[in-house]
């Protein structure tokens, strides 16, 4: 009875068209912003170093350089402030979490790209 009242609350909250993304694509994040009375659009770019949750309650990571320091930011996915994801390039991965890349600087931080057929 309980679950029941739970997936009830959770699919209600959840969005029609769940973005399609994986655990090392780079994506653009297109998070809307309130500023006042005013509301706009910024956009996150990075690689995307976790999933986690289910449902309603799902996050995922989204990691970047920025001015030499490493900046990650964790969104959720059925967020109504999260207006789109857009994949901009998949990454070749053997692992669900990324914290690896954390450690890593220059080059060694970019991620084989997989091939779409």
């Amino acid at each position: 009875m309980n679950n029941a009242i739970m997936d009830m609350v959770d699919k209600a909250n959840q969005k029609e068209e769940a973005p399609k993304f994986e655990i090392g694509d780079t994506v653009d994040v297109h998070s809307k912003i309130l500023e006042g009375n005013k509301e706009r659009v910024q956009v996150f770019t990075g690689v995307v170093i976790g999933r986690s949750g289910q449902g309603s309650r799902e996050m995922f990571t989204v990691r970047r350089i920025v001015a030499g320091e490493g900046v990650e930011r964790k969104f959720p996915v059925h967020s109504p402030r999260i207006e789109k994801v857009e994949v901009k390039r998949s990454g070749v991965t053997r692992r669900a979490k990324l914290y690896f890349l954390r450690d890593r600087v220059g080059k060694a931080v970019r991620l084989k790209e997989r091939r779409r057929v």
